[in-house]
């Protein structure tokens, strides 16, 4: 389960992750009885690393005394609701002898979290689920000053807002570093007011880059073993500099507490974000309008791609920038503006985070050759849902020997999914442990293309799906959306 280390669970694409005990102290292994060479020569290598590491530090209290006046503590107070049943004043006088008694107090509900001063003029980051539905947010500095704090705005996709603290000056204030230079192994400290004790600081390293948790929309975390808990959401994550490098947000735990892995959002996306919502309140986001998925290695293997990078184009929306720029069904997105993508979360807070109207570069693989294509950004709207495909009807099963019944659409199913006609099969049955399950088929899909020819018929299907040592590409129709699915075909 992944927690919000404000204390709110987000459920995850790692669920199910598994807490390990026993930690291994002061182990050395003993050498080789047959040799005297091996601890020589790991001496002789620890010595080469230590001298390209240099000399040991024993103190973060230079850093710490620098960042820790700018890290404070953020309390928000919000209504509880409560559902109760009405009496007419009638039988309320009868109850309490002509006496109405007054409804009670609506009780009140407060949360605890982090924020770093980022301006001397009082602005500050926290995390919008800190203060989400806050009727009142109160800032504790580290001099015990408290202050009553603006919302200057709030920000659900990448779970950030920024605070304002009345006719404030001269605070002190932690800079913004380049989220982008950091390194996975760079030392990182972490502070914040974990579970109400009081400002912590607590050091790590960089675990890993480019995390997505599936808990927000926009997700880049850097992924940290720096301690932190429920209540550090909000607060710095720092480089030995003494750079903000990033926003604590979540951890992963099955227990709900630390177990060294936390999530902080780069400080280049939140430098991002703060300064839209302090020069416009709202955020504008770039889109091209195309739904991506993963390049998996069965996927490289169908389209013939020399690595498993890019971001594979299943859909792309009609009078799109996309569209309007030729990419189609099937491209891989393989770098943008001469920049590699790895994947499709990459590529969509790259595009996010272009400004509407802004032209960008995209080199696209199609049918093995790299071609350039010029996008002009536009401005990322809420989607509405599609009609998805009744299931109804005699299906054949398993005509194809992968575990699967299916059956050719209706007219009507045809137009609701804005298929030709007699385009398209609908999967009416998945065998458990059939090829098809294990490709990820399932019941209710649509199969509209086999390695980009057109499925008409049961009979089409059959004959496309034939045996053969690259995976069969399957364009699918699922619910509102289109997924390339891989279908082991060899036998």
């Amino acid at each position: 389960m992944f927690k919000d280390d404000h204390g709110i669970g987000r459920k995850g694409a790692a669920a199910g992750a598994v807490l390990l005990t026993g930690v291994l102290l002061g182990y050395t292994a003993a050498p080789d009885a047959r040799s005297t060479a091996a601890p020589v020569v790991a001496a002789r290598e620890a010595g080469a690393i230590a001298r390209t590491l240099g000399p040991a530090t024993h103190s973060y209290a230079t850093v710490v005394e620098a960042v820790t006046s700018a890290v404070v503590t953020v309390k928000s107070e919000r209504r509880v609701r409560q559902v109760s049943q009405q009496m007419p004043d009638e039988l309320l006088r009868e109850f309490f002898g002509g006496r109405v008694p007054r409804p009670r107090a609506q009780p009140r509900a407060g949360g605890l979290g982090s924020g770093v001063i980022v301006r001397a003029d009082g602005y500050i980051l926290t995390n919008h689920h800190v203060i989400d539905g806050a009727e009142q947010v109160t800032v504790e500095l580290t001099d015990g000053r408290s202050f009553k704090a603006e919302v200057v705005g709030s920000d659900a996709p990448s779970d950030l807002a920024v605070l304002k603290i009345p006719d404030a000056a001269n605070l002190q204030t932690l800079a913004l570093g380049n989220s982008d230079a950091v390194a996975v192994g760079d030392v990182v400290l972490a502070v914040g007011n974990p579970l109400g004790v009081g400002q912590t600081v607590t050091m790590g390293i960089v675990s890993a880059k480019g995390r997505a948790t599936g808990g927000t929309s926009f997700e880049d975390f850097i992924q940290t073993d720096a301690p932190i808990n429920q209540g550090n959401s909000g607060g710095a994550l720092v480089n030995t500099d003494g750079e903000l490098i990033g926003i604590n947000s979540q951890i992963l735990s099955p227990s709900g507490g630390n177990i060294g892995i936390g999530f902080s959002i780069p400080a280049n996306m939140a430098r991002n974000v703060m300064t839209q919502l302090i020069d416009q309140g709202t955020v504008r986001r770039g889109m091209i309008g195309v739904t991506i998925q993963p390049v998996t290695s069965d996927i490289a293997r169908s389209l013939g791609l020399d690595a498993v990078r890019g971001a594979l184009v299943n859909q792309v929306q009609p009078d799109s920038p996309a569209s309007r720029a030729g990419l189609k069904r099937g491209d891989v997105i393989a770098k943008i503006d001469g920049v590699e993508v790895r994947d499709g979360n990459e590529l969509r807070n790259r595009v996010a985070q272009v400004a509407p109207g802004t032209k960008v570069a995209l080199d696209v693989v199609r049918g093995g050759a790299t071609q350039a294509l010029t996008v002009t950004v536009g401005e990322l709207k809420q989607a509405g849902a599609e009609a998805g495909a009744a299931d109804d009807g005699d299906a054949t099963p398993d005509p194809t020997g992968y575990g699967m019944g299916v059956r050719a659409l209706t007219p009507e199913q045809a137009r609701a999914l804005d298929l030709p006609a007699g385009r398209g099969v609908l999967v009416a049955s998945v065998s458990p442990d059939g090829k098809a399950a294990a490709a990820g088929l399932r019941e209710g899909d649509v199969i509209e293309e086999v390695d980009g020819a057109p499925v008409t018929s049961v009979d089409a299907l059959r004959t496309l799906l034939k045996k053969g040592e690259r995976p069969a590409l399957l364009l699918v129709h699922r619910e509102t959306a289109t997924v390339f699915v891989t279908l082991d075909r060899t036998t």
